[in-house]
């Protein structure tokens, strides 16, 4: 199984990206789904995460700007970045993970959004 991520570009602040992930496989339902960042030099943070119930959360950074949303029909979760500022810079990755019972971690392989001033 592999996660895709797209939807990265280069914005200008204040602008608008929509980031898409998608398993390349069949999965079992995951227990969360959730996107994380690196900018450069830095290390991996977490961005906001929904769980299989719907329930979201969000780093402070991006609450309010920020709407993360997942297909539990096709395990397919979105990022919904608005307002950008040029401190969202980085690779933003993907992250799904089912515990228990068949339990597994899958990383998408990243994509880049770059927010100019």
């Amino acid at each position: 199984v592999q996660l895709q991520a797209s939807g990265g570009g280069s914005v200008q602040t204040g602008g608008s990206l929509r980031l898409s992930c998608a398993a390349s496989g069949t999965i079992l339902a995951p227990t969360a789904m959730t996107w994380y960042r690196q900018a450069p030099g830095k290390q991996r943070e977490f961005v906001a995460t929904v769980s299989s119930g719907g329930v979201t959360n969000y780093a402070a950074s991006v609450k309010g700007r920020f709407t993360i949303s997942r297909d539990s029909a096709k395990n397919t979760v979105d990022l919904q970045m608005n307002t950008l500022k040029p401190e969202d810079t980085g690779v933003y990755y993907c992250n799904v993970v089912r515990l228990g019972r068949d339990q597994y971690n899958y990383w998408g392989q990243g994509t880049l959004v770059t927010v100019s001033s």
